[in-house]
């Protein structure tokens, strides 16, 4: 019989979901097992069993807690910045707020999760981490489509190839973030991501981008969206 929402059963369940998200940012996928994280919650691995038969169903309940969370934290915001090359600058800033903010203890879940997985067999956790990243390269890729479409960005302006460069600054300022203990990466990507833009936009898409002289920060502001669209 499906649990209610609010019942005890499922509230241990999303306790222990939001401890494996945590976890496996830090040890990975592979090391989540049941008697790990029985051993991290000091719960009975009989009680964790009973809400996870197996260790890939508990990979594939991490893998979702933590979209979630990477929705809530990185793509809402960013969708709610406005709309093309403001929308596009707000979804770097707040995928690196989500790492400075350590909204995983281990930096980006899904960062940790393909460099785990990238070489592996297919199967239904690597397919799944593969789908997540695909959707957020989407969601990249349709702001910069915008963003071309309101003259923001040139004619010729190719999403996809700007996209893939974004997302190589972000990745690499969590994995030097972290390995260095040093903020300072942070800021070289923020100081990439704004040249980057800045160099293809158009003198509409350059306006939208200057700092605000209230804050002397990026502008990042546009008509709200109620658009909610997923990792």
């Amino acid at each position: 019989m499906p649990r209610h929402p609010n019942s005890h059963g499922a509230q241990t369940r999303g306790t222990i979901v939001r401890a494996a998200a945590d976890l496996a940012s830090v040890e990975g996928l592979d090391g989540l097992s049941i008697g790990r994280l029985a051993s991290e919650l000091a719960m009975s691995k009989s009680g964790l069993f009973a809400h996870f038969g197996s260790k890939e169903d508990l990979q594939l309940a991490a893998i979702e807690e933590a979209r979630q969370r990477y929705v809530q934290e990185v793509v809402a915001p960013g969708l709610a910045a406005g709309s093309g090359i403001t929308r596009l600058y707000a979804l770097c800033e707040a995928f690196l707020s989500y790492i400075e903010r350590g909204v995983f203890p281990g930096g980006c879940f899904f960062a940790s999760a393909m460099a785990e997985f990238d070489c592996k067999a297919p199967g239904p956790v690597r397919d799944r981490i593969a789908e997540c990243q695909h959707e957020w390269m989407n969601t990249l890729e349709r702001a910069a489509h915008d963003a071309r479409a309101q003259r923001q960005l040139p004619a010729g302006s190719d999403p996809q190839q700007l996209a893939f460069e974004l997302e190589g600054a972000l990745l690499t300022a969590n994995w030097y973030f972290h390995l260095y203990a040093d903020p300072g990466y942070l800021g070289r990507a923020r100081r990439a991501v704004q040249g980057r833009l800045a160099s293809e936009a158009t003198p509409t898409g350059r306006r939208a981008l200057r700092p605000t002289p209230q804050t002397g920060e990026t502008s990042a502001t546009g008509g709200q969206t109620t658009q909610r669209e997923q990792r």
